[in-house]
């Protein structure tokens, strides 16, 4: 099932795991030291950058009924809210910037442009899934309650709805998110105590209100009697921005590589153990600069749970260090296309729809979901766990070459 002993399924001694929790921190304290202007210069273009997409979507969107103008207005908007979204809202609202002392871009203030509550996400984001990142029982982003993404979480009938969960909650996942830390199954069956969860309804309703009201209501007012054209496009950019935004969180968290663990993982776990964790629970997706950028650098997931408040420019620089720091320490860097990426997701969500018993790989060795156990049958131990699922490749490739010579 998931990882208990994260040193074993690493292939690393204690002094292994301790030592690259020292580089970590050392790279940490270097990028630290050198952030100065040109992250400045980069964080107030995409802001720019932001608002003259938006503005040119909302002026374009005041001829909304020829159709020309529909498109490029709802391309621009959308455009606009992917940057606001990934670039800006997640990575700001992490504390990225926080080193700028500014208060209007500044983790304590700024709220993004979804429905999901700033205060209600860096809880169960920030809080509760970085610091706690796949730990099967604590992280709710592992399947976000509502898909199953690994065999530690046991089957049900309602998980042969799963393919449709995960087109709907593509189309809606600003609502997820949002819906995400109020845990309302919970005051439902009353593990949590209306004290604490009406305020948050609260907000969340005024929040939604706000939303609703802004790209439903007003914006499409303001250009009179395309009132219904404009309405669709804010629909469109809306749902263009969830789209993305689910691909690019989904790719960097369920690909085959990123492994879940389980809660005895946390006892006694050290610095070096907690960035191990991080390296080994997530993966990144190729990507050259427009992609990065549209992706709010997250392609370098990576590097992003490692640093979750170091800012997101930095993250390609780092990646070249990290990498490094894999080779050194026989570590898998799991990456590859996009496309590739999501894709592996996908059958994960759709084989796990099915009961175990349809299921060929074991539970401890299955490409979303792997163990210590995975290498109980290696003839020896591995100088690190990169090698060590080459040679466990290997071992299964010369066994079956050998039964197959003895028929």
């Amino acid at each position: 099932m998931a990882i208990t002993d994260v040193n074993a399924y690493a292939h690393l001694t204690d002094a292994d795991v301790e030592a690259l929790g020292a580089e970590l921190d050392a790279l940490r304290r270097e990028v630290e030291s050198d952030l100065g202007m040109r992250d400045v210069r980069y964080l107030r273009r995409t802001i720019l950058a932001h608002r003259v997409l938006e503005i040119a979507g909302r002026a374009a969107l005041l001829g909304s009924h020829r159709r020309s103008l529909w498109f490029l207005g709802t391309a621009a908007l959308s455009l606009s809210k992917i940057i606001e979204n990934m670039e800006l809202g997640h990575n700001v609202m992490h504390g990225q910037w926080d080193w700028m002392n500014d208060p209007e871009i500044h983790s304590t203030s700024w709220e993004w442009d979804m429905v999901c509550a700033s205060p209600h996400w860096k809880h169960s984001h920030n809080f509760i899934h970085h610091k706690y990142t796949n730990i099967i029982g604590l992280d709710d982003d592992v399947g976000y309650k509502l898909l199953r993404v690994t065999r530690d979480e046991p089957w049900q009938p309602k998980r042969l709805l799963q393919p449709l969960s995960n087109i709907m909650l593509a189309a809606t996942f600003e609502w997820g998110i949002a819906l995400h830390d109020l845990a309302l199954g919970d005051v439902i069956n009353g593990t949590k105590s209306k004290e604490v969860a009406y305020p948050q309804i609260k907000e969340f309703l005024l929040k939604v209100a706000r939303q609703i009201g802004k790209d439903y209501v007003l914006y499409p007012a303001l250009t009179g009697p395309n009132f219904k054209h404009t309405l669709t496009a804010n629909l469109t950019a809306n749902l263009v921005r969830n789209v993305w935004a689910y691909l690019v969180i989904f790719c960097g968290h369920f690909p085959d590589g990123a492994e879940k663990f389980t809660l005895e993982s946390l006892d006694h776990e050290t610095p070096g153990q907690w960035y191990l964790r991080q390296m080994l629970g997530t993966a990144n997706f190729d990507s050259g600069p427009a992609l990065a950028f549209l992706s709010g650098n997250l392609s370098y997931q990576i590097e992003h749970h490692l640093y979750p408040d170091l800012p997101s420019n930095r993250l390609p620089e780092i990646a070249v260090r990290v990498r490094e720091l894999c080779v050194k320490y026989d570590l898998p860097y799991t990456t590859g296309p996009m496309s590739v990426q999501y894709l592996q997701t996908l059958r994960t969500i759709n084989k796990l729809a099915l009961p175990d018993r349809f299921l060929k790989a074991t539970a401890d060795d299955a490409p979303e979901t792997a163990s210590e156990r995975r290498f109980a049958d290696l003839a020896q131990r591995s100088r690190g766990l990169k090698t060590a699922i080459a040679d466990l490749a290997a071992q299964r490739r010369a066994a079956r070459k050998a039964r197959r010579a003895s028929r």
